[in-house]
This record gives C-alpha cells, sequence and structure tokens, in this order.
C-alpha cells in the first residue's frame, strides 16, 4: 500500500506542475492579448482624435441611392466605378487670407488642390443608373471649436457658377459684405435641390474653404480653433 501511495502522491504532483505551467502560459497569453487590445484602442483613439482636430472636408451619396439608382461620385469627369465617399486633403496652420487672393483658375482642377492657407477640392456628381432623378445636396459643419465659423467662407462653384456662403454678421446686421448668401442655419451651409438629372449626366462641383482676413471675426481668441464640413447628397422625391 505504501508503494501505491508513493507512486499516486508523484502522479499527482506531476499532475499539479502541468497544471500550473499551463497557468503561467495561459496568464502570458491573456497578458498578450491585453496589451494587443489596448494598443488597438490607443491607435483608433489617436486616429479619431487627430480626425476630429485636423479633418476638413468630406463628400458622401447616400449608399441605397448609389446602389439602386446609380448616383456615385467622382475625382475626374472619366467615370469608371461607383463610389460613395470621398475625402478632401487636410489644411494643418491655416491662417487668414483675403478671398481675392485665391486663383483664378481654383475651379479648373480635379480632386483635392489645396493651397497653404485653404482648402480646395473638385468632384463631380453622375448619374450613373438608368432613371432621371431628382437630387438634394446639403453642406453643413459637422464640428466646430473656438468660434471659427465666424470667419470661415465657403465658395461653392457648381459648373463654374461660384456663390459665397459665410454667417451672418455676429451683430445680427445681415450679411458679410463679401458673401452671396448667409449660412442657412449656424451648422448648414447651404441646401440645393437639382431636378430632371439624367442619366450619364454630371454635375461638377468645386468647393473652397479658407478663414477671411477682412471678416471683423477673424480675431486671435480664434487661433487654434478647428473645423470640419460634410456635404450630403441624396435623391429627393419630387411631386
Amino acid at each position: 500500500m505504501a508503494e501505491n501511495e508513493k507512486i499516486k502522491d508523484v502522479v499527482e504532483l506531476r499532475r499539479t506542475a502541468g497544471e500550473a505551467k499551463k497557468y503561467v502560459v495561459l496568464t502570458r497569453i491573456l497578458g498578450l492579448l491585453v496589451i494587443i487590445l489596448v494598443a488597438i484602442v490607443a491607435i483608433a483613439y489617436a486616429i479619431s482624435y487627430f480626425y476630429d482636430k485636423f479633418g476638413s472636408f468630406t463628400v458622401r451619396v447616400n449608399k441605397y441611392d448609389m446602389v439602386n439608382q446609380g448616383l456615385s461620385l467622382s475625382e475626374t469627369p472619366d467615370f469608371d466605378h461607383t463610389i460613395s465617399v470621398l475625402n478632401a486633403g487636410i489644411v494643418y496652420d491655416m491662417t487668414n487670407i483675403s478671398g481675392k487672393d485665391l486663383p483664378e483658375n481654383i475651379d479648373m482642377i480635379n480632386g483635392s488642390h489645396n493651397g497653404e492657407n485653404y482648402i480646395a477640392y473638385t468632384f463631380y456628381l453622375i448619374n450613373a443608373g438608368d432613371d432621371t432623378i431628382s437630387y438634394e445636396g446639403e453642406m453643413y459643419i459637422e464640428n466646430v471649436t473656438k468660434g471659427v465659423d465666424e470667419a470661415v467662407r465657403v465658395a461653392i462653384y457648381k459648373n463654374g457658377e461660384k456663390t459665397i456662403y459665410g454667417k451672418t454678421k455676429s451683430n445680427g446686421r445681415g450679411m458679410e459684405g463679401d458673401c452671396d448668401s448667409d449660412f442657412l442655419t449656424a451648422n448648414l451651409v447651404m441646401r440645393e435641390l437639382k431636378e430632371d438629372f439624367r442619366p450619364g449626366d454630371k454635375d461638377k462641383y468645386t468647393v473652397v474653404i479658407w478663414l477671411e482676413g477682412n471678416d471683423p471675426d477673424c480675431v486671435d481668441d480664434i487661433i487654434g480653433g478647428t473645423i470640419k464640413f460634410g456635404f450630403d447628397f441624396k435623391i429627393k422625391e419630387t411631386t
């Protein structure tokens, strides 16, 4: 019996040692997974942070409208594939300028063509479907800090026709002198409806964004502020 008890003790000891080894390995694996998870979260946070801080301008088409009706975006008029989202390039450390100093041919270059102190982006909205449709476009402020929007200007060229948008004067006394139209609301820059948009039709848009140095609200208090815009398109049912 004594011999059997010794054998049993050895087996139990080996089993315990094996379990301890498995526990150590499992602990290390779990620790490594935690480190990887923390790293992923940190990277995602960093990407989100910098996008929110420096993101400038995104154009989107409703995906349902793209898939079912062929309403699509392109950076060039030679359209060869469907896409529902376009992102303009980013301008860091933008300072104020006068809108009169913008290049005269600013709407003649496709895609992102920023200057040192302005955002410029040209894209095409295309009816790649088989039906004649109507669409609605809305440009709006997604995020803003330090009151930068009080001095911002947005010029939209649609098929070569230019309209400059800005916020109503902060004193409430009407439109800024260099603008053609006020923002519709505090966050909505403009809205438009295009009817009779036929298969194969293309509308060319150029969006230019800058801080207007001649605006009375372009003051030192907005230094370090940020702003981000979105431009969304969707098919609109008309009666």
